[in-house]
């Protein structure tokens, strides 16, 4: 069982199903709904739990019953949350999330700018061994400590590389393989050219490079060429969290030792299904069903 280290947000989410998104000062009444963790990293974590590997998160809560339902849905789910600090007189984050009938969302975040990005105290707390690291760009503080660590022990350490880029410099450069979303690599690099923008970075920092685009599927600079890896085509109901799930199952495919484009297939496989799921996080598959729909797709 591969053992991964991740760094970043875990949040609340709750999830509103409409017919569209709003656009108006009216009332909307959900076709459905549902309350889930959510979060960059803490959602990478439960991908990772339910993948078959151990997950240990570390990230920043409040003190609050919002931070007691984090703990509780982390902690069900199997993370380990022996690096979760919770701040007294802090308020945790949580969002509110419309998703439509054609499965795109639309989310309102609430963060308490209170809430200390400070992250000395993790270098005290991480494990001595992991097979893999990842890292968001929403606790840039905590992802470098982390990708730093990986770096030292000779592990794979990723970087989920959402906008904004800039205060992720230290993490962007520890990071052995950093995946853009197009907003990321655009925000980075100034222009919306996908394949100079991976050589550009991959130049700047000398890591593996990729971008995420949905059903678009994945770029990446392979020996100095792009290469693509498609998205698998499914009936969307559900993106919110994909992205998440993505770059916790390419995580640990690392962690298990398969090669770069391998494991961005596995991860495509992955967030494509959490895709065909309302709820979020409570749509991420488990590894049997993965490996099924993979033998059906050669």
């Amino acid at each position: 069982m591969a053992s991964i280290l991740l760094a970043g947000v875990a949040v609340i989410d709750f999830i509103f199903m409409l017919d569209q998104l709003p656009r108006a000062a009216e009332k909307y009444r959900a076709r459905d709904a549902a309350i889930s963790g959510g979060g960059c990293a803490a959602n990478a974590a439960v991908a990772v739990a339910r993948l078959g590997g151990r997950a240990t998160l570390a990230a920043r809560i409040g003190a609050d019953m919002v931070g007691d339902m984090i703990l509780a849905g982390l902690e069900a789910e199997g993370v380990d949350c022996g690096c979760v600090r919770r701040f007294a007189g802090c308020r945790s984050s949580f969002s509110s999330v419309y998703v439509d009938a054609a499965g795109e969302r639309q989310i309102v975040n609430f963060r308490d700018i209170s809430l200390s990005f400070e992250a000395d105290w993790l270098a005290a707390e991480i494990p001595s061994g992991f097979d893999a690291a990842l890292g968001d760009t929403r606790w840039p503080q905590g992802s470098a400590l982390v990708l730093h660590a990986a770096r030292e022990r000779g592990a794979p350490g990723v970087l989920d590389a959402e906008a904004p880029i800039a205060e992720a410099r230290e993490a962007l450069h520890a990071a052995s393989h950093i995946a853009f979303s197009v907003q990321g690599l655009r925000d980075h690099c100034g222009h919306s050219d996908i394949a100079r923008g991976l050589r550009q970075v991959a130049g700047e920092t000398g890591a593996w490079v990729c971008v995420t685009d949905g059903a678009r599927g994945v770029t990446c600079l392979a020996d100095g060429e792009t290469a693509h890896v498609p998205a698998f085509a499914v009936n969307a109901v559900d993106t919110l969290g994909a992205g998440d799930v993505w770059h916790g199952a390419f995580a640990l495919g690392l962690g298990e030792g398969m090669e770069a484009l391998r494991a961005v297939r596995f991860a495509n496989a992955v967030a494509a299904m959490k895709c065909t799921r309302f709820g979020g996080r409570a749509g991420i598959p488990r590894r049997a069903e993965v490996e099924r729909f993979l033998e059906d797709r050669p």
